[in-house]
Parts: C-alpha cells; sequence; structure tokens
C-alpha cells in the first residue's frame, strides 16, 4: 500500500488520466444497465408488480398473453383445484385512447381485472373502483403526461366506448403503455362492442393469474383443459420486442465490460513497462516480487473502487436531471453487481501486468535502465 500511494502521488498526471478512462468506463456501463433495467421495468411493470408467481396461459400459446384466450369453464377449473382466493382472471388488450373528446391519441393497454380480487391495482390517488360500477377506470398515472385528469373521460378508438377516470394507480406498464385497469363487467362490454378482428369474445379473457407452490400448481393446469402453467420471468419475456430488447442491450453491456477489460489491461501493462527499471532496483535491493506484484494490483485496486464511487455519484446525478418519459433503474442489486464486476474486470486486466513484474530480471533491468 505505501508504495502503491507513493507511486500514485508522484506520477498523478499518469495516474489521472488512468482514473479517468477507468470513470467513464464505469459510468456509461452503469448508465446503459440502468437504460436497459429501465426498458424492462417500462415494459412489463404491470406484470411483474402482482402478487402472484405463475400465469395459466392457453396451450401453443408461446408464451404470450395476446395468443391466449381462456373462458368460464377453464376459470371454474381453476377455482375448484386452486381455490378463489389464489388466482385471478386476467384479460389483457392493445388500444388508442383519446382524452375528453380531443384529438391527441395515446397507446394504452386495458386490464380487465375483479376489482376485489387478487390483481386490484392500488390506488394512489382518486377513488377505488367497484365490480358493480360502470364507466369508470383506474389509469396508470403516466397518463397524466397526455392530459389525463381525475375525472377525465377517456374514449376508446375502435369500439367508441368511454370511461371516466375514477383513480390513478402507479408503476403500471405493459409493453411501454399504461395500464388502464377496468371490471369484469365493463371488460365484458369491451368485448361485445370489439370491432377488431380477434377481439375477444364475451366472457373470455387473456390468463389465469395463480399464486402458491409450483409443483401443487402444475399437478392443477395437468388436470385442466387446454392450459399451459408459466413463471412470470417466462410471461414477461413473452411481453412482445421484450427479449430482442433486453438481448440487445445485454450484449452492448457485455462488450463494454470486454472494452473495459482490454483498455484497462493496455493501459497498466504500459505503465509497467515504463517502470521496469525501478522493479529491477526494488528486486535488486531485496524486495520480494510478491510486493511488487501487491502494489500494481493494489494501484488497479484503489483507482477502480475510487472511479466506481464517482460513476454512482454522476449517474444519481444523471438520474435527477432525466425526462421522466426516459425509462431508468438502478436497483441496490444491481449497482452491486455491477460495480464489484468493473472491479473484478480491472484487477483481472493488471494480472498481465503483475504477471510481468514476476518476470523482470535485477540485472537484465538494472543494465537497461543504466
Amino acid at each position: 500500500m505505501f508504495l502503491s500511494l507513493r507511486e500514485i502521488r508522484h506520477a498523478k498526471a499518469r495516474y489521472a488520466l488512468l482514473l479517468v478512462i477507468m470513470l467513464l468506463l464505469t459510468f456509461l456501463v452503469l448508465f446503459v444497465t440502468g437504460l436497459a433495467r429501465g426498458l424492462a421495468y417500462a415494459n412489463g411493470s404491470a406484470i411483474e408488480n402482482m402478487p402472484v408467481n405463475y400465469f395459466m396461459l392457453q396451450k401453443d400459446s408461446d408464451n404470450r398473453f395476446s395468443r391466449s384466450m381462456l373462458d368460464q369453464t377453464q376459470l371454474n377449473e381453476a377455482r375448484s383445484r386452486i381455490g378463489k382466493d389464489k388466482m385471478a382472471s386476467l384479460g389483457i388488450r392493445m388500444s388508442t385512447i383519446t382524452v375528453d373528446g380531443g384529438s391527441r391519441k395515446t397507446d394504452i393497454a386495458v386490464f380487465g381485472v375483479d376489482m376485489s380480487g387478487l390483481l386490484a391495482p392500488d390506488v394512489i390517488q382518486g377513488s377505488a373502483v367497484a365490480d358493480t360500477d360502470e364507466g369508470k377506470v383506474v389509469a396508470d398515472r403516466k397518463l397524466e403526461q397526455s392530459g389525463v385528469k381525475i375525472g377525465s373521460t377517456i374514449k376508446d378508438q375502435a369500439t367508441g366506448m368511454s370511461w371516466k377516470v375514477a383513480g390513478f394507480t402507479s408503476d403500471a406498464s405493459y409493453s411501454h403503455a399504461p395500464v388502464v385497469f377496468m371490471n369484469e363487467l365493463e371488460w365484458s362490454k369491451l368485448a361485445r362492442t370489439s370491432s377488431m378482428p380477434g377481439g375477444p369474445a364475451e366472457g373470455a379473457f387473456n390468463a389465469i393469474a395463480v399464486k402458491g407452490d409450483k409443483a401443487v400448481l402444475a399437478e392443477a393446469a395437468g388436470t385442466m383443459t387446454d392450459v399451459d402453467l408459466i413463471s412470470k420471468k417466462t410471461a414477461i419475456a413473452g411481453i412482445p420486442g421484450y427479449s430482442a430488447e433486453q438481448k440487445s442491450l445485454t450484449m452492448m453491456i457485455a462488450f463494454l465490460f470486454i472494452i473495459a477489460a482490454f483498455v484497462l489491461t493496455v493501459f497498466s501493462y504500459v505503465i509497467t513497462i515504463q517502470k521496469t527499471g525501478q522493479f529491477g532496483v526494488l528486486k535488486a535491493i531485496g524486495v520480494k516480487t510478491s510486493y511488487l506484484a501487491g502494489s500494481v494490483l493494489t494501484q488497479m485496486l484503489l483507482l477502480s473502487c475510487t472511479s466506481v464511487a464517482i460513476s454512482l455519484l454522476l449517474t444519481w446525478g444523471m438520474v435527477q436531471v432525466l425526462p421522466a418519459s426516459m425509462p431508468f433503474s438502478l436497483k441496490p442489486a444491481v449497482i452491486a453487481f455491477t460495480s464489484l464486476l468493473m472491479i473484478a474486470v480491472s484487477a483481472a486486466g493488471a494480472l498481465i501486468s503483475v504477471i510481468r513484474v514476476a518476470k523482470i530480471d535485477a540485472l537484465d533491468a538494472i543494465g537497461r535502465a543504466v
């Protein structure tokens, strides 16, 4: 540690440049990771936040809600095998609305749920909607950006149906669209008046959300008619565009780590070569190779930890000025994993320099230095 700090203090410009490079790489990794997680959350937060862990979909629906269509017979089978308090029907449909008779159109996802069941939305503003209420819905508060307020009337462009927004919920989006929750009564009306090809039939819905032990649920699903059981994670991955979007961003993040490893390795190796003569002198006076190797590794760890700390502060500052429309999410677990991985990459890059230090011959190094 003593040698590492003295050397950094002696060559401030050299190590400051290396610190800036590590800082920029770490910040870029954190920002892209936050963007990837934010896009993932914006794509399926309504499903992710549901208090269930599995979904029953129609067989051969390719794990997609839009390709699944279940009926009351299957719902009754689920109730008898699982229990009414551990399951709920879910209808999903993408739509386009206008607000208060205006001409501006907004894409939404319509969720038909039992407003007294598992999937009932948590209302943070306004009032909840009962199962018997007609013409009322609860909307995600992101619709406020489109001019929706408590008491606003939204009109479905496909069917001409209108609903009054009774309350707002939060963190409810599906396929990057804010979710509008309606009770099963309104969902049935929407199904009857649907003019879009392939629209839901009356009394039909897309999935059955269930919670419980996997073995028990799988056994129940196996005895039901034309039903597959999938996990919540699989259901989210089946949202159109989710997998392709996440795979692209994950590949980008992986390449950033690879680039960071190469860049840091090269810089560390070049700096080590420049100090070959000094290392030779130190070896000649009896300094152990392990001490010199530890000094090189300590320098990289100090620089990487410092760059990670500053990058976290920069990322936090960036989040404060980002527009609300830009999805960004960095949870503590993701931050910890990304930071530790970046430090590990820096340490791994220094290992080649450590090998170089171990191979330095004192007499040859002193001869070259002279």
